[in-house]
């Protein structure tokens, strides 16, 4: 794996800074099956971004309703539009592959069908990228709705660029996705090197920022929102997945990372165990609330029970779960209800203040409180060039 930028080795956040983008390629690739109704919005937004140079790439994957004589019909009326046909249904990873092979730009954004950009949105991401070289991944806020598209934030306030190890470092502690999708832009050459999507059922997206953020920085745009994501019953990202799922998914993941590209990593057995100890805490907290306030449904709470045991097998020694166990095998007399119900409102709090701060920071870490990474973030990887701080940014 090789690089020919330099990385950073601390965070540094500043205030947006004027950069020109006017030859700045971005390829949008755009999966599409069954969302014709959607399809020319979400290629609308992105042949509208001002300061940059799109190629739309839509991939029809096998669609019954007339997506790909939408697709065909978008591609006539504008060169920078192409479109390939699945014959078969491939699903939503290799139906991006396949739009990723096609891909040209100095830039790449996946954006779903049903999704759009906001105005702006690839020009202050690319601005970003082309300030820091050595940022492979940019995001930003997306808006989600249903019907009416809420009115989006286009000035961006502040730019956040972390280690892109750091990042990564973070996301093994907290074990969390912070991204929805359309709201990032990754470097073409990066993704050269690491590659595609995996094949994944849900968490093919998260693994894919993880892997590139093991190879490359990575930059938040915040103050604005750069995306709307569209939440509907159709939708992937709607399907019902329920925790147990949602946690395997996740560990399927960090699994996919240590084993691929990012194993190369000196330090990724302790990132995957601290990912596996953050998904461990995590089944246990939604199990404790689900009991804490009174919705015990026996056959979910024991279900992820049983996947956090699969992961961690001592975990039936602990006192932690020994009063859980028996919490929903019992019947809470008044006053451990009480305490119940104060102990899910703790945790409810604790959730709305995390995506209070990820909502304006793109993380849900405390900068001051996290442990340190298990090396420095400055440590060469296989034939990279040795990292440097950055001394024109300061750190605010």
């Amino acid at each position: 794996m090789t690089t020919s930028q330099t990385s950073l080795v601390r965070t540094v956040r500043v205030v947006p800074r004027a950069t020109s983008t006017p030859r700045a390629t971005v390829s949008v690739v755009i999966p599409c099956h069954n969302y014709a109704r959607y399809l020319p919005e979400a290629v609308t937004s992105a042949l509208d971004q001002q300061d940059v140079v799109v190629e739309v790439i839509v991939v029809d994957d096998a669609s019954t309703d007339d997506s790909l004589a939408v697709a065909r019909r978008l591609a006539g009326a504008d060169p920078r539009v192409s479109v390939v046909a699945h014959a078969v249904n491939r699903g939503p990873v290799g139906t991006f592959n396949d739009g990723l092979a096609r891909a040209s730009g100095e830039f790449l954004v996946r954006l779903d069908a049903d999704d759009l950009l906001t105005p702006g949105s690839l020009a202050r991401s690319v601005a970003v990228a082309r300030t820091f070289p050595s940022v492979g991944l940019v995001y930003g806020h997306p808006l989600h709705f249903s019907d009416t598209r809420p009115t989006a934030r286009l000035r961006p306030r502040r730019w956040t660029v972390w280690p892109g190890r750091q990042w990564l470092w973070d996301r093994c502690l907290d074990g969390y996705n912070v991204i929805t999708s359309p709201e990032v832009l990754m470097r073409m050459s990066v993704v050269a090197e690491v590659g595609g999507q995996r094949p994944l059922a849900h968490t093919h997206d998260m693994e894919m920022w993880l892997r590139v953020a093991a190879f490359s920085d990575v930059a938040h745009v915040g103050g604005c929102d750069q995306a709307w994501h569209r939440d509907h019953p159709a939708s992937l990202s709607a399907r019902v997945v329920d925790d147990a799922t949602d946690f395997g998914e996740r560990v399927a993941a960090f699994d996919e990372l240590a084993a691929g590209v990012a194993a190369q990593l000196p330090e990724m057995a302790q990132m995957r165990a601290a990912a596996q100890q953050a998904l461990v805490r995590q089944a246990l907290r939604a199990c404790r609330y689900e009991v804490a306030r009174g919705n015990r449904d026996p056959v979910r709470v024991r279900r992820l029970m049983a996947q956090a045991l699969e992961l961690d097998p001592h975990l039936a020694t602990t006192a932690a779960w020994g009063t859980l166990a028996a919490a929903l095998d019992g019947r809470p007399d008044p006053a451990r209800r009480a305490a119940g119900l104060l102990t899910a409102a703790a945790i409810r709090a604790d959730d709305v203040g995390r995506g209070f701060r990820w909502s304006r920071t793109g993380t849900y870490t405390r900068e001051r409180r996290r442990p340190r990474p298990p090396v420095d973030t400055a440590t060469t990887l296989p034939d990279r060039q040795p990292t440097t701080t950055r001394r024109r940014w300061r750190d605010r």
